[in-house]
């Protein structure tokens, strides 16, 4: 049963460089954990400012290595994030916020969905 909440965190926000956008996604995922979220989407961007997108793949990196640890359950990058992809309608049943987010079905690879 979804009971959980969907939060949304812009790691993009002040430009930070990459390290400081992982210290900050540390913080904000423990935090989500505290406020009883089930899901946080991460905004993140994609690397349109020519930088190739650094947050992005170093939030991806940090993210495969919580989920090999088992500290996250999972998380759907924002091109998979659609009614097709199997990983996104279970985290459906664990956050129901997630049906209704304005992301689903855009393939916007400026975001990644992690389920806690």
């Amino acid at each position: 049963m979804a009971d959980g909440y969907l939060r949304e965190v812009n790691l993009e926000l002040g430009m930070p460089q990459a390290d400081a956008a992982i210290k900050r996604l540390t913080f904000e995922l423990r935090n989500s954990v505290s406020l009883g979220a089930a899901a946080v989407k991460i905004i993140h961007g994609y690397g349109s400012s020519g930088t190739g997108g650094k947050i992005r793949i170093e939030t991806r990196r940090y993210l495969e290595s919580l989920k090999q640890r088992r500290h996250i359950k999972n998380y759907i990058t924002g091109e998979q994030f659609s009614i097709f992809d199997e990983n996104t309608r279970a985290a459906f049943l664990l956050c129901q916020d997630l049906r209704r987010d304005r992301d689903l079905e855009r393939h916007n690879n400026g975001i990644t969905i992690v389920i806690l």
